[in-house]
């Protein structure tokens, strides 16, 4: 019985991903309500448990690819891949009122700025304090704290090492788990109410998946509106990671 279920799941890989993810989200649904009566977002928690779950596949096979690694769950690769990621990126905007978007104006503009310039000076000062002290290194971990796609884009593009682009996407993914988790905690305090101010949060905390899970706890109806300013953000730190910002490290520190 068991050979034949593992027969169909491996010839139908993308679906058991699916049925893998559709199980994910309902475990973490239901830890969400009992556990922390709604605080964290189930988003959030479903995050944290592909993680483990990655961790997992890593340590039992040995390989590189997580749970992916594991025969039966051979379709993660596929559904968790640049495309599918990329079309649910996308598709956040079809949800977007140009109308409120261009309430945002020069202050959306500044806040992507910011939320690319200061995450990377933060995250390059961190990793010269570790001993990361060569331009190379400090521009990817940088770029890694903005997200944790632009640290192994910057990384590849200015040669750095699979170590160090390894510490850019570790760095990129805490802070997504700290902007989703820290969102609907201080919500308030930062006023995230309108479209307008959910775009402004999106373009100064710039990660998407953590944007997203954040206001999803939130207020669900601000998530394309932040997610649109933090899918610019990851383009503007890819363009100017391994130049503008690569060039100006290794000006300062001289390597």
């Amino acid at each position: 019985m068991f050979q034949i279920i593992e027969k169909i799941m491996v010839q139908n890989s993308l679906v058991s991903a699916f049925a893998l993810v559709g199980l994910i989200t309902w475990v973490s649904v239901v830890l969400s309500k009992r556990l922390t009566f709604g605080r964290v977002h189930a988003s959030a928690i479903a995050v944290l448990l592909g993680l483990v779950l990655a961790y997992v596949g890593g340590i039992a096979t040995g390989g590189k690819n997580g749970l992916a690694d594991i025969k039966l769950f051979t379709g993660v690769g596929l559904m968790g891949g640049a495309m599918l990621r990329d079309f649910a990126i996308v598709a956040t905007a079809f949800e977007v009122r140009a109308t409120e978007a261009r309430k945002a104006g020069l202050i959306g503009a500044l806040s992507l700025l910011l939320g690319t310039l200061l995450p990377f000076i933060v995250g390059a000062s961190i990793a010269r304090a570790f001993g990361y002290t060569d331009a190379v290194s400090m521009t990817t971990i940088g770029a890694g704290a903005v997200t944790y796609i632009v640290g192994p884009v910057t990384g590849a593009a200015i040669g750095a090492s699979s170590d160090v682009i390894a510490l850019s996407i570790a760095t990129g993914l805490i802070k997504a788990i700290i902007v989703m988790v820290g969102t609907p905690i201080a919500a308030n305090f930062m006023g995230l109410k309108t479209p307008r101010s959910a775009m402004i949060f999106g373009g100064l905390a710039g990660t998407v998946s953590g944007v997203s899970a954040g206001l999803a706890a939130t207020d669900r109806r601000l998530v394309p509106y932040g997610a649109l300013i933090a899918t610019f953000h990851t383009g503007v730190g890819c363009l100017l990671g391994p130049s503008l910002l690569f060039f100006a490290t290794r000006a300062i520190v001289g390597a």
